[in-house]
């Protein structure tokens, strides 16, 4: 489909803007056997949704997990929740079903959301890292500083700042022209591949720019978090009970591996895609975007003790709720 090319005399002129009424997801090229890709993509999407809907469901029930840390842990798992059913349903749809053809405004409202909710997975891994460095750097102050006022205020800053460079960066999308392919060399609309598509006929260097933007933003908590993580291993060393330094490493190692498992392959793609072959960076890419999502719960939220200690509790009283009806309709 690669000779796909806008007619002018389909399109939607605007202002001498061309806007085609359609583009076409290339996605994966000639890679034999990918409905079983597509596949695990749905068995780990079903995981993801379960995982972070028990998450949210079981810190909504119990108040012993109302705390300030959990606004930011109810929020990791909705931002996952969003972000797989962004991805997800659509890129099954695609490619499973050979429905590779997707509107102009589709494409820009899937292109807002998945990486609106991208970025905000980022941004939750650093409010995550601040409670962490705060609990074991200030322990003293921890009540202080760590409160359900500033897990708030965090996190809605982290939305209304992402709702904006997203608006931004569609915007810059709907100013440009698109006079010749209309074939988007990724697994949806990304917006590297799109922008430069318009490149031969409008001015796309406000698009770039949101482009550095957006990488910036998605890397910049991943400097915080590296350097929040020096000061919690300097504050380790000073801690004098080997069993103290132990408890706190544990409350560390959950969050190390969600981080490295959400920057280590975006970071391995981005730096190396000019040697990366392009269906190789696609993968690596999709499984960047689900993985997380799903390991998220498993890794941070199931291993620690006060929430499946709750979690035990809450699945105990429905089952003695279910036994007592059961018992009372015989």
């Amino acid at each position: 489909m690669s000779y796909l090319t806008s007619d002018p005399n389909q399109t939607d002129n605007i202002d001498t803007i061309i806007r085609p009424p359609y583009f076409f997801i290339s996605g994966f090229i000639d890679i034999p056997h990918m409905e079983y890709y597509y596949v695990f993509l749905c068995f780990v999407y079903i995981i993801s949704l379960v995982g972070n809907t028990f998450v949210m469901m079981v810190i909504y029930m119990d108040n012993s997990l109302h705390s300030p840390k959990y606004v930011a842990v109810f929020n990791l798992a909705f931002t996952d929740v969003c972000g797989s059913t962004a991805m997800v349903p659509k890129l099954l749809d695609t490619f499973l079903f050979s429905r590779q053809l997707i509107s102009y405004n589709q494409c820009l409202a899937s292109l807002f959301f998945i990486f609106l909710f991208l970025n905000m997975q980022s941004f939750n891994l650093t409010i995550l890292s601040y409670d962490r460095l705060v609990a074991i750097c200030c322990p003293l102050r921890y009540h202080m500083m760590v409160t359900h006022r500033s897990m708030f205020q965090l996190t809605g800053a982290a939305w209304a700042f992402a709702v904006f460079l997203m608006f931004l960066a569609v915007f810059f999308i709907t100013r440009l022209s698109f006079c010749r392919s209309l074939v988007i060399n990724s697994y949806f609309c990304d917006h590297g591949p799109l922008f430069r598509l318009a490149a031969p006929c409008s001015d796309v260097v406000p698009n770039k720019v949101m482009g550095y933007l957006i990488a910036t933003v998605l890397f910049l908590p991943m400097v915080f978090i590296i350097s929040s993580y020096i000061c919690i291993t300097h504050a380790l060393f000073t801690i004098t009970l080997p069993q103290d330094r132990v408890r706190a490493l544990k409350t560390c190692t959950s969050h190390l591996i969600l981080v490295a498992i959400f920057y280590l392959p975006v970071n391995f793609t981005y730096f190396l895609h000019s040697i990366i072959p392009t269906n190789a960076r696609i993968i690596n890419l999709s499984l960047t975007s689900v993985l997380p999502p799903m390991l998220n719960p498993i890794i941070y939220v199931l291993k620690t003790e006060e929430f499946k200690e709750s979690a035990k509790k809450l699945l105990s009283k429905s089952r003695a709720q279910r036994a007592e009806v059961l018992h009372q309709s015989t």
